[in-house]
């Protein structure tokens, strides 16, 4: 696996020395929702490393803040306090068009409702990234995306004339064609069958070990999560633990101590 080299601070783009096995980082990251006696605190004191060219799953219980901590590693939402990372970037020192750039161009998404423009075939959907940045596509980059996701005979059909799982292949081409430094996915499996569901993960393994791809992905999954080098979980907005080289056991024993350990303290 080879690692990217840093991107020193410019004056342009304010950006402490990167650490280079971490492609994102958040410290002491809290998260609020709401207001006094409502308020809702889903980050609370949140500090997580992303290692650089690895598979990272995030679990954990319906509301432990596991789609928060995507968001803010993400810069789609912003935090109360602490600090959130991406390679060296702090986005907090960032204005919303400086972090909307960033996330075209360094980021990748993949979401459970594909998102792709109906309007648009699905080649257009897969370069749309590139079309907005008024770049052109690697040729060979864009075929290698095509061919491995199977998506060859589709490229001129409409989302409308896909099926669930070719809409969300074309989803993971367009999250890659840009060459992100992280790819992040929030139950990206969750609208589709069995069969389709272990071909992207399969894909999202082989993004991290044959393209150096850091990718993120939330779920609920424990079969998902087996295909992640490692499983962060989270509960009531804290960390409570990791897991390296799961397996769908390990992470169901461990998601079942963790349920229980939650709603014997909510007891």
């Amino acid at each position: 696996m080879t690692n990217r080299t840093a991107v020193l601070p410019s004056a342009a783009d304010p950006r402490p020395a990167a650490e280079p096995d971490v492609a994102a980082r958040t410290r002491a990251v809290v998260k609020t929702y709401g207001r006094g006696t409502t308020a809702v605190r889903a980050l609370d004191g949140v500090s997580v490393s992303i290692a650089r060219g690895r598979f990272t799953a995030v679990m954990g219980p319906s509301g432990s803040g596991k789609s928060t901590l995507l968001h803010a590693l993400a810069g789609l939402d912003t935090v109360d306090s602490g600090e959130v990372l991406l390679g060296g970037t702090d986005l907090a020192r960032l204005g919303e068009r400086q972090r909307t750039l960033l996330r075209r161009d360094r980021v990748g998404f993949v979401f459970q409702s594909f998102n792709l423009v109906p309007t648009l075939t699905a080649r257009e959907n897969i370069l749309l990234p590139l079309t907005l940045a008024g770049r052109r596509p690697d040729p060979e980059r864009l075929d290698h995306l095509v061919a491995t996701l199977g998506l060859a005979e589709r490229l001129r059909h409409r989302p409308g004339e896909l099926s669930g799982g070719q809409q969300q292949r074309v989803a993971v081409a367009r999250a890659l064609i840009t060459r992100p430094e992280i790819v992040f996915a929030d139950e990206p499996t969750g609208n589709l069958d069995s069969q389709s569901a272990r071909a992207l993960l399969g894909f999202l393994r082989r993004a991290a070990d044959e393209l150096g791809q850091t990718i993120v992905m939330v779920t609920h999954d424990p079969h998902a999560a087996a295909y992640a080098d490692r499983v962060l979980f989270l509960a009531d907005g804290r960390v409570d633990g990791e897991l390296a080289d799961p397996t769908a056991a390990s992470v169901l024993d461990r998601m079942a101590r963790l349920t229980r350990s939650t709603d014997e303290e909510g007891a």
